[in-house]
């Protein structure tokens, strides 16, 4: 999240990101709430040091065998004037908070401004669609024909949004999986982590998932809060929470294959065939962990290393860069990589890689 310091002292230029960022978060009301914080910690900063200042008035007092009563009382009052300003206090600190936790982090100069997805910029394209003399099948129609997608047998498991991989689309799925963490590993110098599919709530919140975002996320039922992890991004970069990391160390580069878990929420009636919008997925997932000053040249690269993989499979593609309206929450900059689909003749998103 932002830093107050940093709110504080650029309250116009956040405002402006906001609106090109479609969010509707009051940052009036965040200098309301900085200016009370302020009035009230001196006003029981004040109180304390009177407070202080009296007890050892009442202890000279005691010392000396004199009447401190008059003090004590006034003091009894000024400790319960105290326990109300420090509850006041808590409150503003929640609610700046708050604040704090759902503002989107500031874009990046070289982000196009837009409101939506109409407002992209295509960077480049890498490869030609192939062309047919027929009509392409859709990869479901393939699938279920070939008897190596079951959709129908998925959803009797567990519901929309599932689907059974039998046979090919098994050995497809697994092989796919180890050439990408083979590549990564032994090309790109990325390390391979196995992590946990569940994390703790405040896992979350490192990476911004959480609170803005929990209707998207799967919560698990306990006496824990442990969420099921919507992508390896939210473990791996949490590797590194509340660490200090010497610079030498840096660039971290981490690795992992996992499955992922979303509720998609709010996405009713888009993708509802095929494999676009599962509950769950497979992914192989790249962190990169880098100075702030060399973070942008560690996106180009990143993005050049999962092209990378497309370019090996020969499947034609390009690279898109997000507007500020259609970027992820925690994102100063995002490139979406976009694969030709035949059977709809578009391109459509396989791999982000964000800043």
């Amino acid at each position: 999240m932002l830093e107050l310091k940093f709110m504080r002292e650029n309250v116009e230029m956040l405002k402006e990101m906001l609106k090109n960022r479609n969010s509707n978060i009051d940052m009036d009301a965040f200098v309301a709430l900085d200016a009370k914080r302020r009035e009230v910690l001196s006003e029981v900063e004040a109180l304390k040091r009177d407070r202080n200042n009296v007890s050892a008035e009442i202890a000279t007092l005691k010392k000396e065998k004199k009447d401190a009563n008059h003090l004590i009382e006034k003091m009894g009052g000024v400790s319960s004037k105290i326990k109300e300003l420090d509850a006041e206090l808590v409150e503003i600190d929640e609610e700046i908070k708050n604040i704090q936790m759902t503002i989107p982090n500031v874009y990046h100069p070289s982000t196009p401004i837009g409101p939506d997805e109409d407002s992209n910029k295509e960077i480049r394209r890498w490869g030609e669609p192939r062309k047919f003399d027929f009509e392409p099948k859709a990869h479901w129609d393939i699938g279920e024909g070939l008897g190596i997608l079951d959709f129908e047998r998925g959803s009797k498991l567990s519901g929309s949004r599932f689907v059974l991989y039998r046979g090919a689309a098994a050995r497809l799925e697994r092989a796919l999986i180890s050439f990408m963490l083979d590549t990564h590993t032994l090309e790109h110098g990325y390390t391979e982590h196995i992590t946990p599919f569940m994390v703790k709530a405040e896992v979350c919140e490192g990476t911004g998932q959480l609170p803005k975002f929990e209707e998207d996320l799967f919560k698990l039922r306990g006496d824990k809060d442990y969420y099921l992890i919507p992508t390896s991004e939210v473990p791996l970069t949490n590797t590194v929470r509340d660490a200090i990391i010497e610079l030498k160390e840096l660039p971290i580069k981490l690795t992992a294959h996992t499955p992922c878990f979303r509720s998609e929420a709010g996405s009713a009636g888009r993708d509802t065939r095929g494999l676009i919008r599962q509950h769950q997925f497979e992914k192989v997932e790249m962190v990169q962990i880098v100075k702030a000053e060399t973070s942008m040249q560690a996106l180009e690269e990143m993005t050049a290393q999962a092209e990378s993989i497309l370019q090996a499979l020969e499947l034609p593609h390009r690279v898109i860069t997000l507007c500020t309206g259609d970027m992820g929450f925690g994102s100063a900059k995002t490139y979406d990589i976009e694969v030709w689909m035949p059977s709809q003749g578009v391109y459509r998103e396989i791999s982000s890689c964000s800043n």
